[in-house]
């Protein structure tokens, strides 16, 4: 049967919540499926089942935005006009500049089309459909809401399905929810508000059967499935510029103004007050631009950060994106992922609780290096029992895993989590199977929550093991295991020993077993009576020991840990409370259905004061992230699943796993841990720290290089004295320093304390008022310096184009004391320190020195900059001026820290 429907009716909302009867019903099928005609009506009507094509703009659109900032159109502008007047090689200096900017950005771009293109990728090739009254195969996008599919272990779930049959089906629904333990699916409804982890009635598109079989209805399809949810969200979460880009934009326009400025006050004084001719005008205002415009500016920031990722590199943090290098260090909030990240994803047997004893077990994942061993007091002695069934009643496998050797250890688990933790918890008891054989199986079943199996010992002895639920087991028992053998069993006790592991955050799990006779070799459920309890695991996926001292040292940063998780709320905050995230009794965890009751300015009010949030949906991630944004948080989210990446995208610094991430959050993220460690997230926080800072001092050090020749032109102008320097010379010193000196900043050493002071200010400029005013005094100096050693020269007599080439050696030398001051701006650079820590610094000094040789005395050189050679004696003077500006500048900084004495941002 079928049933022509209207668009509204296809749209099924809340299935979970109606039941299977209903949802089949209310789409107009049955279950022998829609016929052939049917279905292709419905798909003309909804669409096929993918997830659409982003609109992509073309490549020269992509490549030529990349040029849409201030200070790139007053180069492109003085370009242009050096390309009139037959300047080449200036033309061609200030063209190269730009388009190297250019070309790096477009390569960096894309971000967001690839976090797409990861998603589409997740959905399923084919599915098993019933069309006409039979089963056939045919491309998940022809699938309709109405038809009816069928799966199986391993499949792919080609669509949002209600399911209407269920046979021990449990399904992989991690890079969905992010639980690492697959959902157990029944058939009965649920809440209406169930988040996506508790809606058990459903099986997800992009998900994966992990076991058992089923049958159900599309309900979803395309972009109405829960992942083309996700990918709706991707695509409007919008990412946001980093702090730095804020700054240098800012920065930009800020500079445009003041030397466009500058340059039209120029030009009247020269014309009204000294009559310069217009060309002569034109030409000392190109060199003025030239000289204030500090056009190794993009340059030397993408070298900075290029290096920090270098850097970042080698601590397994790989950035996908330049400018999310710098980002990390101004990071105020880290959101983080539980499963994986936190925890080691995976699950470990951590006590077992016998009719004699509590055991304490040690070791972590599943590296079988550990001990069982009873708590103190206590004498223990029984755990044969409990651990045989641990790895007899058991169908997963620990194998050594060569690969894995390097890293978390060289071990791997074939089976699930939970099982791979049972049998690993046998291996520190020195308990195996050997000598024991399986004659029959009553597989896990989620609506008996338990498996059993018939095993026979080498003795010819038979008996039923079982694992399963305690209350399932406890259930079923008629004794327990003492020491002197079976006694009555003690449910009270046994209840209020799974409500305290329980309360630990700890999944409970209970071992039975019963002896049959030797002759028996059938197991049927009906056998399951009478059994001898032996006791119940506690286990959990367990918090990696690193990440417990990293979140230690964030605090100590001034960062903000907060955890967001899929699990229940229960295990989220005793997770919470051994890695250090919360502490007390009264700590709040907000749940995703509590969130989804607050409107977006009460979550804005109380985001601050949650450290664990629990059951959360891919719209609830984006939620917080927003809300914490609101406070001007600079937010690190972190994650692993495909229902991370819209929160990845939103986050000012998106990270990825991996080792266990999808492709989709990978490309979501500007950063992919290698390791999957939150320790490493710390590394790489302090990395930022640390280029944040080498950027702050390069720009500190290379504005007083543009300042200093923009003076020397200006002053000259307004007092109508003969140019000290020419346009060529001005681009030449830029270059010239911009490329050696100001590089070697950004190999400087993290700063002492680095991770002991607060995240620094959001807003602002990337330098700040007091930097300002010791970038303008030191720019005086240099400039003073600069023409003092050409007016001086001149006054004697010597020739113009000789004292032009003593000034810009010493604008090269006095940037080159000025270096050492930068080193260390927050201390005293009187130091032997200065000559320690950062060989490039020395390597850079002597490239300056050779260029300024070459540019001294090559004869084309002399020919291009219009230099001439020097004799020896020329170069004391500026020698000794570099000095005096050295320890002048030192005095500065001496008075700026008694001034200003307190912790810097």
């Amino acid at each position: 049967m079928t049933a022509q429907l209207t668009d509204a009716d296809l749209a099924i909302v809340r299935p979970h919540a109606r039941s299977a009867d209903d949802v089949v019903t209310a789409l107009g099928t049955d279950g022998h499926g829609l016929s052939s005609e049917e279905a292709r009506a419905r798909l003309a009507r909804v669409g096929p089942n993918q997830l659409p094509e982003p609109a992509r703009k073309p490549a020269i659109v992509r490549f030529l935005v990349h040029f849409n900032d201030t200070l790139i159109y007053i180069l492109l502008a003085a370009a242009v006009i050096k390309a009139v007047m037959g300047d080449w090689l200036d033309f061609w200096v200030i063209m190269a500049v730009a388009i190297i900017n250019a070309v790096i950005g477009y390569i960096q771009e894309g971000r967001a089309e690839k976090a797409l293109a990861g998603i589409r990728g997740m959905l399923s090739a084919d599915a098993s459909v019933r069309r006409d009254g039979g089963w056939g195969t045919i491309p998940s996008s022809d699938l309709v809401p109405g038809d009816i599919v069928r799966l199986m272990p391993g499949d792919r779930v080609p669509a949002d399905v209600r399911l209407t049959q269920a046979f021990q089906l449990r399904v992989d629904e991690s890079a969905l929810t992010g639980e690492s333990v697959p959902s157990s699916k029944d058939l009965a409804p649920v809440d209406d508000d169930a988040g996506v982890g508790d809606r058990t009635s459903m099986a997800f598109s992009g998900t994966i059967v992990a076991a058992g079989q089923g049958r159900g209805v599309v309900t979803g399809t395309g972009v109405s499935t829960e992942i083309g949810k996700i990918q709706t969200l991707a695509d409007e979460a919008g990412s946001l510029a980093t702090p730095l880009t804020r700054q240098l934009d800012d920065f930009g326009r800020l500079l445009t103004i003041v030397i466009l400025a500058m340059a039209a006050v120029m030009l009247l004084i020269g014309r009204f007050l000294h009559q310069m001719p217009f060309d002569d005008l034109i030409s000392a205002a190109i060199g003025f631009a030239v000289a204030a415009i500090p056009e190794g500016l993009p340059a030397l920031v993408t070298i900075t950060l290029a290096i920090g990722v270098q850097q970042m590199a080698k601590r397994q943090a790989i950035t996908r994106k330049l400018p999310a290098v710098e980002a990390l260090g101004s990071v105020t909030t880290v959101c983080s992922d539980k499963t994986g990240t936190l925890t080691k994803n995976e699950m470990t047997v951590r006590s077992i609780v016998t009719p004699v004893a509590t055991y304490d077990v040690t070791g972590l994942g599943y590296d079988p290096d550990g001990a069982i061993e009873p708590r103190e007091g206590q004498s223990g002695g029984d755990l044969a029992a409990i651990l045989a069934v641990a790895t007899l009643c058991n169908d997963a496998h620990i194998v050594a895993d060569p690969a894995a050797a390097s890293g978390d250890g060289g071990w791997a688990l074939v089976g699930e989590p939970t099982e791979g933790a049972l049998k690993v918890v046998a291996m520190k008891g020195a308990v195996n199977a050997g000598g024991s054989t399986r004659v029959g199986v009553l597989p896990f079943d989620s609506a008996n929550k338990f498996m059993a199996t018939l095993n026979e010992g080498s003795d010819s002895s038979r008996a039923i093991l079982v694992k399963g639920a305690p209350d399932r087991l406890l259930d079923r028992s008629g004794s327990q295991r003492g020491l002197r053998g079976a006694e009555p069993l003690d449910r009270a006790r046994w209840d209020g020993v799974v409500d305290e592991l329980s309360a630990q955050g700890l999944r409970v799990l209970a071992a039975a077993r019963r002896p049959v006779p030797a002759g028996t070799d059938g197991l049927g459920i009906d056998d399951l009576h009478d059994l001898e309890f032996l006791g119940v695991w506690g286990i959990v996926d367990p918090p990696r020991p690193e990440a417990i001292e990293a979140i230690a040292d964030c605090h100590h940063a001034g960062i903000s840990v907060k955890m967001i998780t899929g699990d229940h709320a229960g295990t989220a905050l005793a997770i919470g409370r051994e890695m250090g995230l919360v502490s007390g009794d009264d700590v709040r965890v907000l749940t995703g259905a509590e969130l989804e009751a607050l409107s977006q300015d009460q979550l804005t009010r109380v985001v601050r004061d949650v450290d664990v949030y629990a059951r959360t949906s891919p719209e609830h991630k984006i939620r917080i992230v927003r809300a914490l944004q609101a406070h001007d948080e600079v937010v690190a989210m972190t994650g692993d699943g495909v229902n991370d990446a819209p929160a990845l995208t939103r986050a000012n610094v998106g990270i990825a796993m991996g080792i266990k991430g999808t492709e989709a959050t990978k490309e979501a993220a500007e950063i992919v841990l290698a390791d999957d460690n939150f320790a490493t997230i710390r590394s790489a926080i302090r990395e930022g720290r640390r280029i944040y800072d080498n950027l702050r001092k390069s720009v500190v050090f290379l504005l007083p290089t543009n300042g200093a020749q923009s003076l020397v032109i200006l002053i000259a102008v307004v007092f109508g004295l003969t140019l000290p320097l020419t346009s060529v010379q001005v681009l030449w010193v830029n270059m010239v320093t911009a490329l050696t000196l100001s590089l070697a900043l950004a190999y400087e050493p993290a700063e002492r304390g680095i991770m002991s002071r607060p995240p620094r200010r959001t807003g602002g400029g990337i330098i700040d008022g007091r930097e300002f005013g010791f970038v303008l005094v030191v720019s005086v100096l240099i400039a003073a310096a600069a023409m003092g050693v050409f007016y001086t020269q001149v006054a004697v007599g010597v020739a113009v184009e000789y004292a032009r080439t003593q000034a810009v050696l010493m604008l090269a030398l006095g940037q080159l004391a000025y270096l050492l001051n930068c080193r260390f701006l927050t201390r005293s650079s009187i130091t032997t320190d200065v000559f320690r820590g950062n060989r490039m610094v020395w390597i850079s000094a002597a490239a300056l020195i050779a260029l300024q040789l070459v540019f001294t005395y090559v004869p084309f050189m002399n020919v291009l900059f219009e230099s001439v050679p020097l004799g020896a004696q020329s170069w004391l003077l500026p020698l000794l001026l570099s000095v005096v500006i050295f320890f002048l500048v030192e005095v500065l900084k001496g008075v700026l820290r008694t001034r200003d004495a307190g912790p810097r941002r």
